[in-house]
């Protein structure tokens, strides 16, 4: 049985790699990167470091030569690159005889209006197609996401928002890396979707633990997608990362990431990591880092 993973240096790629190895031997192991070199620590830990570029799909047929279970983390990129790179692994994964697809998906990526679903509706859609048994592990938020506006906290800024009353399912990256990994190694997740999301928050729900965590009290701004575009710019945020920033607070006002599920517990026998625990290491990341 070997197994492959794309994507394998990104964040989420480690951790899954780095739980994998704790439960699977090295050389059930492959990882398809663009830049090799990259991947040597995992080389020189007994895992096979294939060179696989999204860009370049003919790397990837022979990236997933012999594989049997294979996972696509999703690419990084505008919706249409995201989509031509994802289809074209999915294409090159039926041409290598792949028998079990996992793919990293968004919570309820066939139905979403989120402006970052298309990219996975037609990823599902390329899987479902080809007939190979598959896995849609569809991620809701990272918390990680939130570290600058967390740092933006400890410095005294209020947190600032435009998603109303919209909620989502925060949980650390930790937690979607041992789904996915539990995913990959385990039996019995032939054509399955699993929504991974941890407890739903507001934004003043966020705010109030991030408060108790840091012994202050945490006041949120709601404002309109105008104002908080003004607030991000203020803020040294990069123009052209503006607008999409605009738009996931959209999406939550929308209530595009209000996904209630127990798929955590079904795939590791517990639900996702209290946000106060996470919070908490973040904050000590942080402070650290600083020091």
């Amino acid at each position: 049985m070997k197994m492959l993973v794309t994507g394998a240096t990104g964040n989420l790629g480690t951790k899954i790699i780095d739980t994998l190895l704790k439960t699977v031997p090295a050389s059930q192991l492959a990882v398809s990167v663009r830049n090799p070199e990259k991947a040597e620590r995992l080389r020189v830990r007994g895992v096979e470091v294939r060179h696989g570029d999204f860009d370049h799909p003919e790397t990837l047929v022979s990236a997933f030569a012999g594989i049997d279970r294979l996972l696509i983390i999703s690419a990084d990129g505008d919706n249409e690159t995201r989509i031509r790179q994802h289809t074209d692994a999915v294409a090159a994964a039926e041409g290598a005889g792949v028998k079990f697809i996992a793919y990293t998906s968004l919570g309820n990526a066939s139905e979403s209006k989120l402006f970052l679903a298309p990219p996975h509706k037609a990823t599902e859609e390329a899987i479902l197609k080809t007939g190979i048994p598959y896995s849609f592990i569809r991620n809701n938020w990272y918390l990680e996401n939130e570290i600058s506006s967390i740092q933006g906290v400890i410095a005294g800024a209020p947190w600032v928002t435009s998603a109303g009353s919209g909620k989502v399912g925060w949980a650390p990256q930790q937690d979607y890396a041992e789904a996915a990994a539990a995913v990959l190694s385990g039996t019995s997740h032939e054509n399955t979707v699993y929504e991974l999301s941890g407890k739903l928050m507001t934004q003043e729900e966020f705010a109030s633990a991030l408060g108790a965590v840091l012994g202050k009290e945490v006041p949120v701004h709601q404002v309109d997608d105008a104002k908080y575009s003004d607030i991000m710019k203020g803020a040294g945020v990069p123009e052209f990362i503006i607008p999409f920033l605009v738009d996931i607070q959209k999406g939550v006002r929308d209530g595009g990431l209000e996904i209630e599920s127990e798929d955590f517990e079904k795939l590791l026998g517990r639900p996702a990591t209290p946000i106060n625990e996470v919070l908490s290491q973040i904050i000590n990341q942080i402070s650290q880092t600083n020091n």
